[in-house]
C-alpha cells in the first residue's frame, strides 16, 4: 500500500485540513478512503483533504506520513497530479492567453472554440486534453516548425475536436467548422492547410513527408504515454464518455482502436515522440487491452 498523509495545515471550516494520496493509483486511494469511510465530496481530483481530527486514525489505518514537499514529489513522480494550471478555476484564463498569442485578432473566436471545448458531455475530449495538445506541440515542432508552421498547428489543435459528439462525422464537421470560422482571416492555402491537419486527427496517419502532419498527430496520442496511473485516468474519461454504449460494445470499439495503434510499426511518426513515448504508449495499450478482453 502506497498511501501518503502531510501535515494538517491547510485552514477551512474552523479546521486544518491534511492531504491524503496514494502514488499508485486512485483506486487504491479511493478503496483506502472508503475502509476509513472518508465522503467521496472530499476527493479533489488527485487528492482527499482531510481534518486535523481525522489524522491520527488515518495514520495507524496506514498512512504514511511525509511532508508537504514530499507528498507533492511523489504525486508527480507517479503521474497522478493534476498541476494548477489544468484545474477547471485556471483552464478558462490559461487557453485565453495562448489563443491571444496564436490569433490576437479573432478574441471571438477563442471565445467561441472554448465554448465548444468547455461542453458538459466531455469527459475527455475536453479543455485539459486541447492544452495538453497544444503543449505537446510546443515540444514537438520546436526546431521543427517556423512560426507561421506553428500558428497553423496551434489552430489545428483548437480545431482538431471542437465538434465533439463521438460519432465518426467529428472530425470532418471540426474541419468543416475551420474552413467556415478562418475563411477572410488567414489566406486560402492557410485554412485548407489547418482543415487537412484536422482531418488527420481522425485515422493518425499522416504521409511520410507530412511534417506538421505528424507533429499534430504525436500530440494528440501523446496521452497514450503517461505513467500509467496517469493513463488510466485518460482511459476511464473515454468510457465515460462512451458510457451510453453496452459496455462489450464499447470494449469490442476500443479494443478495434488499440490493436490497430499497435500492429503500426510505430504509434509516434516524430524522431522526438517515438524516443520519448513509444515504448510506455505501447505498455499502457497492452495493459488495458487485456481489461477490455475481460470485458468480452
Amino acid at each position: 500500500m502506497s498511501i501518503l498523509i502531510d501535515p494538517p495545515r491547510w485552514p477551512a471550516h474552523g479546521t486544518l485540513f491534511a492531504h491524503l494520496v496514494s502514488d499508485t493509483s486512485l483506486a487504491e486511494l479511493h478503496e483506502f478512503a472508503g475502509q476509513q469511510e472518508i465522503s467521496r465530496r472530499a476527493f479533489d481530483r488527485d487528492h482527499y483533504d482531510v481534518p486535523r481530527e481525522r489524522y491520527d486514525r488515518l495514520v495507524a489505518a496506514g498512512a504514511l506520513e511525509v511532508s508537504g514537499s514530499e507528498l507533492v514529489r511523489a504525486l508527480v513522480k507517479s503521474g497522478i497530479r493534476i498541476p494548477a494550471k489544468y484545474r477547471p478555476e485556471k483552464l478558462g484564463t490559461v487557453l485565453t492567453r495562448r489563443w491571444s498569442r496564436t490569433l490576437p485578432t479573432e478574441p471571438q473566436l477563442g471565445t467561441e472554440l472554448l465554448g465548444y471545448w468547455s461542453e458538459s458531455h466531455r469527459h475527455y475530449h475536453d479543455r485539459v486534453h486541447l492544452l495538453s495538445v497544444l503543449e505537446a506541440i510546443d515540444w514537438l515542432a520546436e526546431g521543427q516548425a517556423d512560426p507561421e508552421e506553428l500558428m497553423l498547428l496551434q489552430l489545428a489543435a483548437w480545431f482538431h475536436d471542437a465538434v465533439y459528439a463521438g460519432t465518426s462525422e467529428d472530425e470532418f464537421k471540426s474541419a468543416t467548422l475551420a474552413r467556415e470560422r478562418l475563411r477572410g482571416v488567414l489566406s486560402p492555402g492557410a485554412v485548407s492547410k489547418v482543415s487537412g491537419l484536422v482531418m488527420l486527427t481522425a485515422k493518425h496517419a499522416p504521409a511520410e513527408t507530412d511534417r506538421l502532419g505528424h507533429i499534430l498527430c504525436d500530440a494528440d496520442l501523446e496521452v497514450l504515454a503517461r505513467p500509467a496511473p496517469a493513463y488510466q485516468r485518460y482511459a476511464e474519461a473515454i468510457y465515460k464518455e462512451y458510457g451510453h454504449l453496452p459496455r462489450h460494445v464499447l470494449a469490442s470499439g476500443r479494443s478495434k482502436i488499440l490493436s490497430g495503434l499497435l500492429e503500426k510499426e510505430l504509434i509516434y511518426g516524430t524522431q522526438a515522440g517515438s524516443r520519448r513515448w513509444e515504448q510506455r504508449a505501447r505498455n499502457n495499450l497492452g495493459t488495458e487491452l487485456e481489461l477490455l478482453h475481460s470485458w468480452l
